[in-house]
């Protein structure tokens, strides 16, 4: 009877074992295609409300009359509100943009090298609320040690004024405390308690500085489902010598033997891009300072044009701040020139060949 109940509870536990190993493997190889989680929902079922043409006037009257009311990009940053004693350093956590994606343009250096670039605006983005350290309990962070020292606030910014109507009220309720106009694209950014900022401070591209190198979170073009050829790059089979419609086909997987299974990790045919990525130590090289434009090197930024990305200070340890950057940001556009210029950077007015004479 003992010995019945042992091999009871040995199997109960390699049971356990086995649901265990597998509940971890998938969740660690399931990607992420979800955003954030947030306080309310936003999207909302439009229906036809069926109202009249005064109706209608009317509440275009009043969304028009919360336009006016809003703060505008030339307002200054409430200085009042913000500890102005405390000193940038190494360790600080600094507030970031939420900016899309226009496209590519080219550039040139000072001795004639062709650089590619891809610009990113920075489009109405206001601080909508503040967290400090000790209310910021965020359920998708897993460190113990950040949830045990606590350190970090969190710091709620948005970007595009939408449609009221367009959105829930409960949506709306994020909003109306601060009496702003609901936004398209809200993103959290931990920072350090002396880095708050007040709710309805607006942020703007010269956040950061030229020269300054920044960490770019967004997500990949989504290309369905598609091979291996076309996802991991594989050679194929030979297109000769006997080898029937197998051309484009990965081949033996290796899974042979006694536990004969497909290996986690194995590059198999699958859906392929929509993922979350992070391309960093990206170098700013231009900023208009009119339209909130950032003309950053490379076009590796993920995304196609119009995509939504975060802008935040770099992690890498060698390409981080060497002198105080805007602290906490750049509070006014007022005194400022159109444009600023890398140092490498040839600019369109300056003449590009000067003779001398003899």
């Amino acid at each position: 009877m003992a010995t019945s109940n042992i091999k009871l509870l040995c199997l109960n536990i390699s049971k356990m074992r086995i649901g265990s190993f597998i509940i971890n493997r998938s969740h660690s190889m399931k990607p992420r295609y979800r955003p954030p989680y947030w306080y309310e929902q936003k999207e909302r079922v439009i229906t036809e409300d069926f109202l009249t043409k005064d109706n209608e006037d009317f509440l275009q009257e009043i969304l028009q009359d919360r336009l006016q009311k809003l703060p505008t990009q030339d307002s200054p940053l409430i200085l009042d509100q913000v500890d102005q004693t405390v000193q940038w350093n190494q360790y600080t956590r600094r507030t970031g943009l939420i900016a899309r994606k226009i496209g590519n343009y080219p550039m040139w250096t000072k001795d004639g090298k062709r650089m590619l670039t891809t610009l990113l605006q920075v489009n109405d983005n206001h601080v909508i609320k503040y967290i400090p350290p000790d209310e910021f309990n965020p359920m998708i962070i897993k460190n113990k040690k950040w949830k045990e020292n606590k350190r970090l606030g969190c710091l709620l910014v948005g970007s595009e004024n939408i449609d009221p109507s367009m959105v829930t009220k409960q949506y709306c309720g994020l909003f109306n405390t601060i009496g702003m106009l609901p936004k398209r694209h809200l993103y959290r950014f931990m920072v350090s308690p002396e880095s708050a900022l007040p709710p309805g401070t607006p942020l703007f591209a010269t956040h950061f500085r030229v020269g300054d190198h920044i960490d770019v979170r967004a997500k990949t073009i989504d290309r369905g489902f598609q091979g291996v050829m076309k996802r991991w790059g594989f050679k194929g089979m030979p297109a000769s010598h006997g080898v029937t419609k197998t051309h484009r086909r990965p081949g033996n997987i290796g899974s042979g033997g006694e536990k004969a299974r497909v290996w986690p990790g194995t590059k198999m045919p699958g859906h392929m891009g929509n993922r979350w990525r992070v391309l960093r130590g990206v170098k700013i090289l231009r900023i208009d300072t009119k339209y909130n434009v950032l003309w950053t090197l490379g076009v590796a930024i993920p995304g196609e044009t119009g995509a939504t990305c975060y802008l935040y200070d770099t992690v890498l340890p060698l390409k981080k701040h060497k002198s105080s950057p805007p602290f906490p940001t750049h509070g006014t556009k007022e005194d400022l020139p159109p444009e600023f210029y890398d140092e490498i950077v040839h600019r369109f007015e300056q003449p590009s060949i000067t003779f001398e004479e003899d």
